[in-house]
Parts: C-alpha cells; structure tokens; sequence
C-alpha cells in the first residue's frame, strides 16, 4: 500500500543521443533558494572526533567489515530499532534516526514521510506516470528519466528535505483491466516490464563510476509478487490469496522482479499484502530467502508493503500470535518492516524463544549495507559524490523538457481518418477544447505523484497555438449530468474540436479497482453529441490508466481521431498540443490490450489463471493467451507516416547440440530443459537483420516489435515479445535495425511445473506484417 495503515490500507530515437547528453546532470542556476537543513549521516567525525575510532565509519574498510562492527555494539533493543521504515537514532554511537520511506515513482514524490517540499525546493520534476511510459518503448529513455529523478533526490537529500532509498518502481504485470494501478506500472508484458525495471532502476541507482558498493540512491522493485487485485467486488488485497499456478508464477509474475534483482542490481524489493497459494508473501521464505536472496543473489535488503507484517496477523489470521509473526517474516527473510509490528513485537519473539539474535543480526546487516553504499555511514554527504547537487539541479529547464519529451514519446495514435490529424495551425481560427479532462492539473500526474515544476493543462496547451473556446461539458470525470447541448453549441462554432475525457483517481487507484469498462457516467453521451454537432475534425482524447471500451468512438465516423495520452505528467498539454498540430509525429504503443465490456461478465478479477480454457470458456488474459475480441491490441498505435518492414538475414533452422549421451539424441523431444544446458545456452544466439523504410512524407519514429509464436507445447504463448527497438527516419529514409535472439532465453516456454525448457520445432517470428518460419533442432 505503501500509503496509509491496516485499516486504510524521440522527439525521435535520433535525437535520444541528444537527451543523453542534455540530461547528464546539469548545475545550471535556478532553483529557489533559501534556509536549508542538514541531512541526517552517521559517522560525523568533525562535530565527534571519537567516532573515527569505529569500524563502521572507516571508510577504507571492506562494507561487510563495517557492517560487523557495528552490529556487535548494538544492544537487542537498538537492533530491533533497524527493523523498521522510522529508524531510531543510537546518540552514543553517532547515528541519527533515518526514514526509510520515500517515493519516486515518476519523480520525487511527497507520498510517504522521507520526502518533503518548502521554499527551498517547492516541487520536482513529475514525468508522465509509468504506464505512458512504457508506451514509448524506448529504453533508453527509461533510464535517463531514472537518472534525472535521482539527481533531484540526491539533490533534495543534501539539503535535508528528501531520503536515499525510495521503494520506486512498480513492476506488477497487469493481469486484469480493471486493477486501479495500472496506471503506476509498466503495462503487461513481461518483457518490457522488465526492461523498464532494470532500464530505470540503473537509472535511479547511477552505480556507474562508483561500482556495486556505490548508490546514488537506492531503489526497490514492488510488488512482490503476483499483486493485482486491490477492491473488488468484495475483495481486497489484504485478504485475498492468489491462487497461482507455478507456470504462470514463472513465466508471467516473476520476470520483471528477477530482471530488476539481476539485470537492475536492485537494492530492495518489497513484498506484498496478498497471499500467494495460502502464504502471505512477507511470511514465505521460499519468495524471499529461496528465490530473491537466494537463486536470484539480492544484493540489498526486502522491506514489508505498508503494514504488512500487521496485515498477515490481525487481518489474515495467519498467524496464533503477533510474536509468531515478527518471528516468521524475519525468519523468512525480510529485513525491514513498513510500520511498527517488529518494533514492537520481535523483543517478544525473542523472550518467547521463537527467534535468536543471529536472523535479526542478518536483516540489521543487509539495511546497514545498504544504507553504507549510499555513503551515509561516510560522513558529511556534502564532501562525497552528489554532494554538489541542490536546489539549482531541480525543476531545471532540461529536466522539465525531458518531462514533455517522454510525454511525446508515450502518447498513442489510436485512430487517425484522412483529413483529421495533424491540424493546421493556420487553418484552425477557433478550437472547440470540451470535456472535464481538458483543463485539469492534478489529474495529468496520477498518484505516487509530487508536487510538479509546474503544470500545463491540455487546454493551457492547445490555447498557446489556437485561439480556444473551452466547455468542461461534465462538472467531472464522474459526469453525472452532461452538459451536452452547451457543448455542442461551442462543437458547431468552432473548426474543429478536441474532446479531453477519461478517468482520475476517484475512478482508478490504489485501492480502488474499476467493475467495468466503459466511460464512467454520461462521457459517451457527451462525446457522441458534440461529435453529431461538429462541422470540422474531431480529436478524442482518452486520459486514464487503464483502458476503456470505446467501441462507439473507435466506428463512428463523426470522430476522426482518437488519441490516448495515459497520465501524462506536469508538461502533458504541452505534449498533446505537439502531437494535435503536428509539431511531433506520434510514436506511442499500447503496453496493455483494451477489452470489450463483455469481458467484465466472463471473467472475474479473482482468477489469476493467464491461460484460456476452453472447458468453461475462460478467454486468458493479456495478448500472449487471450483469444477473445479486444477492442485495440497491445502494441496498436499510429503514425502521421508509413513505415514498412524488409526482412535482411534470418536463420531458417538453428541447431542445439547435444552430447552423444543425451537420450534425446535417439528419442523423439519436443523440449530441452534450459538449466541442463546452462553453459551450451550462454552462445547459443542469432542475428535477425531488418531494413526499415518510412515510405511516407513526414519524418517519425517507429517501434520495430519482433514476436515469436512457439510451438505448441505447455499451453505455450499464442505470441510473445521477443524484443523491441525505437528507429528515427526522415521521409523516404531506411535505416537497418538488428536484433539478437537467445535460443534458451528468447525461444523457450515455461512447463506446468515451472522449469524453462527450449520448444524444439517450429517457432513463428513476426515483425508488423511480416512472418518468417524458423525451426529449432537438434
């Protein structure tokens, strides 16, 4: 929950070189400046010279040495004090309380006690919110934007405001449309949830120049793990348990989570409120010391979702005794507790002798690790690396275009007639803007958010272009009444009109799951009237998280464009006004498939299963299983250009070896299993080589997608997302984009039990329309 208690629980890719060296950490004057404080560090030797007798703060010594040495001064009660997010300060040994808590899911955010905003730096850069994103499907940009968010935090840090571990980002895969947050993650695929986990946790966590042992600051993958249900009907994320087969725990769940720990080098992941087949995760030691600490090697430490540890005993029951469960979350392997259950209860624990000193002594050691990579055991941050960084280095002008930049970059093209987008500047004498979206702030950053740099509304946007008569047509998003005909009078005047609707938190969030799909209220009335009534284009805007059947939109000819923009962060008028008058061709994809209401009566948000059943005419879920209708497709979005695909150089048959002895050598196999060919599989890997040429007459940016449909075996995916690069071409211009193809990483499917095997046979490769047969052998 991380936000309340128990009971409330390019403009092209061309140009990203560009971005790379705009956004390298600027010191350009700005910033408000005024009285600051000092951040809280350990190991002050000039105000304590007697300090620099201790291990711990000896800088030159190795990090599990300092670590050790500290941990033996330290009394049981002043132990249990490092269990929780509100560490208590130990006075005679030099170190302050520190908070835990902090936020960055797309910028600085105020949410949780370790952040705060005043004269000194009244606001923070807010990016779009993560699923918009993702819709960019640009990599490299989710990696500068993590690099900006930690320049402003460390930057905020140094002048006492702000912390150096921040449970950002969320990396659930959405399983179903209607989960309310959707909007903080990065869609549902596995793939690029996980390459946006690991892309923006380096992002954030910079350990480049400094190595593993240095933190610019620490991030956390959350939430662990199959977490997507949070009110439903009745059900809620603190009792519900999520039944999961192990197929699809290992091949849908858990991808962007071991991404983040391996790929990322992550320094926390946070365990969720739910249970998984009957453990509450923070309770299981086969999620946390089996599969994170242990196959996965986490080099950090695993913090409770808020109030978790209370959740797993006064709602779930699972426990006889609150001292039963301090005992068996930390025995499990969690080292931190969101709230105060293991600060008031492991002494208990301990006296009752269902725990020693020797597992807290190991979760103490991986928080004090962790906080000595961020330099907080080093002394005056001020005279470390980042110690430079202020207020000058936040809200900067490059950080806010970056903002607007990845608000282009995200935002979807999803229908365009002939005639309709771009509009012309000099064309358009007076735009209708209507709709009680068209004019929000708040609303453009979704949740998670801080306070922004500053804001420009859609109407803000389009109005600094056009001459604009603007109708809000509902009083909001609810739109219990629409003002239609008012609105339509403004439509019938104007050249052309942009409709601005969608949701807000009251209808998606944390909390609060949606029970349909459809536009919330009389919103498709409202459109469909100002629609009839206009003589010129009409431009819906979606503005939401999740996606919505806007079956009505998406066939009537009267609305000539459609355009989804996500939550799109402090700059997101600005953004859509680029794309609406054509100053930047769109380039967004959906990261999530957007279902027909019907799906809502089929299946119901408690079944975790992805994979279809014919038996009783369960559809799946997401693009890789589900078989029903949808109303746009993951990976759907438009361009004001044409791009087309010419394959180069593709394998037609690969081999995998095998030694004389293997058994499948003489027997019919239809699959290898991955981890008995660990060594052989490291080079086992392919080029594809594609020509990309834009055949229209505007320069854009495209997403090359590259999809494998396997074999059919262990109900393997229908198709599933091998890879994906972002190419900029002028008109009439190619470019060649190459991609490489693991064949035990990228052409493998995982069985009923969990185990990974290579799908021997033949494997369907798909990019756009074209299709290449390729078989794997032995």
């Amino acid at each position: 929950m991380e936000m309340g208690s128990a009971q409330n629980r390019v403009l092209c890719s061309s140009s990203i070189s560009l971005f790379l060296f705009l956004f390298s950490f600027f010191s350009v004057p700005g910033g408000v400046r005024g009285q600051s404080t000092s951040p809280p560090f350990a190991c002050d030797v000039g105000a304590n010279p007697s300090l620099a007798g201790f291990g711990f703060c000896n800088a030159s010594l190795g990090i599990e040495s300092r670590v050790g040495d500290l941990v033996k001064r330290l009394t049981l009660q002043e132990k249990i004090g490092f269990l929780v997010n509100s560490a208590g300060a130990v006075s005679r040994l030099g170190i302050p309380k520190y908070e835990w808590w902090s936020e960055a899911l797309h910028g600085v955010s105020y949410v949780g006690p370790g952040t705060r905003f005043s004269s000194v730096v009244p606001g923070a850069t807010s990016f779009p919110q993560v699923i918009l994103t993702a819709a960019s499907f640009n990599a490299s940009l989710f990696e500068v934007i993590g690099k900006v968010v930690s320049t402003e935090a460390r930057a905020m840090y140094n002048v006492g405001l702000a912390g150096l571990t921040y449970w950002s980002p969320n990396v659930n895969i959405v399983r179903d449309p209607r989960w309310g947050r959707t909007q903080e993650t990065p869609g549902e695929d596995p793939l690029l949830s996980s390459k946006y986990a690991s892309g923006y946790v380096r992002g954030l966590q910079q350990t480049d120049g400094g190595g593993p042992n240095r933190l610019k600051v620490a991030a956390c993958c959350k939430h662990y793990t199959a977490y997507d249900l949070d009110n439903w009907k009745g059900y809620d994320r603190y009792h519900f348990n999520a039944v999961v087969s192990k197929q699809d725990l290992d091949d849908t769940f858990q991808p962007p989570f071991k991404s983040c720990v391996i790929d990322g080098n992550v320094a926390s992941v946070m365990c969720s409120y739910n249970q998984v087949n009957g453990k509450p995760t923070c309770a299981d030691p086969d999620l946390l010391s089996g599969v994170i600490r242990g196959e996965w090697k986490l080099n950090g430490y695993i913090v409770s979702d808020c109030d978790s540890v209370d959740v797993l005993y006064n709602s779930q029951h699972y426990t006889k005794s609150p001292e039963e469960a301090a005992a068996k979350t930390i025995l499990a392997g969690l080292d931190l507790d969101c709230g105060n259950f293991l600060g008031k209860y492991t002494e208990g624990a301990v006296k009752g002798g269902l725990l020693d000193d020797a597992p807290i002594d190991k979760a103490i050691s991986n928080n004090f690790a962790t906080l000595m990579r961020l330099g907080f055991f080093d002394g005056d941050p001020k005279k470390q690396p980042y110690g430079n960084l202020g207020p000058k280095d936040v809200c900067t002008q490059q950080h806010q275009e970056l903002a607007r930049e990845a608000a282009r970059q995200g935002i979807v093209l999803l229908k365009n007639s002939v005639g309709s987008l771009p509009l012309s500047e000099t064309g358009i004498k007076n735009l209708a803007v209507i709709g009680p979206n068209a004019n929000v702030t708040k609303t453009m950053i979704g949740n998670y958010e801080g306070t922004p740099c500053k804001y420009t509304t859609p109407l803000q946007g389009l109005s600094a272009l056009v001459s604009t008569t603007y109708h809000p047509g509902c009083a909001n998003v609810g739109c219990g009444t629409a003002q239609a005909d008012e609105a339509a009078k403004i439509a019938a005047a104007a050249d052309a009109t942009v409709l601005v609707v969608g949701s807000d938190q009251s209808i998606e969030a944390e909390s609060r799951d949606r029970v349909d799909l459809t536009l919330p209220g009389q919103q498709q009335l409202l459109i469909t009237q100002v629609a009839n009534a206009s003589k010129g284009p009409v431009i819906l805007v979606i503005m939401s998280g999740g996606g919505f059947d806007i079956s009505f939109a998406k066939n009537d000819n009267k609305i000539t464009s459609i355009l989804w923009v996500g939550f799109p962060g402090e700059a997101g008028g600005a953004a859509m006004a680029d794309i609406i008058f054509g100053f930047y061709n769109p380039s967004g994809r959906l990261p999530i498939t957007w279902y027909p209401q019907s799906y809502v009566g089929k299946v119901p948000m408690t079944n975790m299963n992805m994979r279809p059943d014919a038996s009783n005419g369960y559809p799946g879920r997401t693009y890789r299983f589900y078989t029903g209708e949808t109303v746009y497709s993951f990976g759907d979005g438009l361009s004001y250009t044409q791009f087309h695909h010419h394959l180069v150089r593709a394998p037609k048959l690969v081999s995998f070896p095998l030694d004389e002895a293997n058994a499948c050598r003489t027997s019919r196999c239809t699959t290898l299993n991955v981890g008995d060919h660990e060594h052989t599989c490291q080079n086992l890997a392919f080029d594809i080589h594609l020509r990309v040429k834009n055949v229209g007459t505007s320069g854009g940016t495209h997403t090359v997608f590259l999809f494998s449909s396997p074999p059919s075996v262990h109900n393997s995916p229908r198709k599933h997302l091998l890879g994906f690069e972002k190419v900029s071409l002028k008109a009439q211009s190619e470019s060649l984009v190459k991609f490489t193809v693991n064949i035990c990483k990228d052409l493998s499917v995982v069985d009923e039990v969990g185990t990974r095997k290579v799908a021997l046979g033949h494997h369907l490769l798909h990019v756009g329309d074209l299709k290449h047969s390729l078989s794997v052998r032995i």
